[in-house]
């Protein structure tokens, strides 16, 4: 919320420098970009956290619990293999941005501001591993 905060007061802050003042605040606009990136990452971590996040449920809502819960599993792996995908070339891009060695602004270098990324993707991996496991540990366990 405090990221979202400061995201909409930065591009409110430029638009009133800009237009009534000549001029702005020299960051702002990067940072403005790197903010959007995190609450963008920050708020899929948390959908993905609470299962609000965007699916489609074309199949399990017609089938039995049972089956359901297998269908859910293998979604939830399916998810968890490409969320490893996005990590590994996330560290790759990240590797490449630390190597270039360019300033977001100030001493703040672009790959520490771009870290979320990795970052989110290990988490959300995690998650849906696990959330594999619980939906087929029902599965297992559950009677038809």
């Amino acid at each position: 919320m405090g990221l979202l905060l400061l995201m909409i007061l930065l591009a409110v802050a430029q638009i009133i420098l800009r237009n009534f003042l000549g001029a702005g605040i020299i960051w702002a606009d990067i940072l403005v970009r790197i903010l959007v990136l995190w609450v963008g990452l920050v708020g899929a971590m948390a959908a993905g956290r609470k299962g609000d996040h965007i699916k489609i449920d074309l199949i399990s809502k017609y089938l039995k619990t049972k089956l359901s819960r297998i269908v859910t599993a293998i979604t939830d792996f399916f998810t968890a293999v490409v969320c490893l995908i996005v990590l590994f070339y996330s560290i790759k891009f990240i590797r490449f941005e630390y190597i270039d060695g360019i300033l977001a602004f100030g001493r703040i270098p672009v790959w520490f501001c771009q870290a979320i990324i990795p970052f989110t993707f290990l988490v959300m991996s995690l998650r849906y591993f696990v959330r594999t496991i619980q939906n087929l540990q029902a599965y297992f366990n559950q009677k038809a």
